[in-house]
C-alpha cells in the first residue's frame, strides 16, 4: 500500500464513506414518502427469509465443504429441525435462540 499524505488520506475516507452512505441512503430517501404497490411489498417481505436461508444452508447442510447429515459430526443440522419448529410454533426469537442453545448444549454433552 502506496503511503499517503494526510490529505489523500482524508480525501479517501471522504471517498469511502460517499461510496458506502449514498447506495444505502438513496432508497429510504427515494421511497420514504411514497408507498410500494402490494405486489412489491409482498415481495420485499420474502427477502428476510431468503437472506436468512442463504446464510444458514452452509452451516446446516455441509458444515466442512461437503454434505454432512452424520448426528456426531454435524449435530447443528439435527438440532435446528425442533428449533425451526419451535420458532415456527411461538414466533419468539428469545425463545427459540434459548431452546437452540439448550439443545446443542445437550448434543455436546451427550455426544462426545
Amino acid at each position: 500500500m502506496p503511503n499517503l499524505s494526510p490529505v489523500e488520506a482524508v480525501l479517501l475516507l471522504a471517498l469511502m464513506t460517499l461510496v458506502t452512505y449514498v447506495p444505502r441512503v438513496f432508497p429510504v430517501l427515494l421511497l420514504s414518502r411514497r408507498s410500494l404497490p402490494d405486489p412489491v411489498e409482498r415481495w420485499l417481505s420474502y427477502v428476510p427469509v431468503a437472506v436468512l436461508s442463504a446464510l444458514l444452508a452452509p452451516t446446516l447442510f455441509a458444515p466442512q465443504g461437503a454434505v454432512d447429515f452424520a448426528v456426531h459430526t454435524n449435530p447443528f443440522f439435527w438440532v435446528s429441525i425442533p428449533v425451526f419448529v419451535i420458532a415456527i410454533l411461538t414466533r419468539n426469537l428469545f425463545a427459540t435462540v434459548l431452546f437452540g442453545m439448550a439443545l446443542v448444549a445437550l448434543f455436546r454433552y451427550l455426544l462426545p
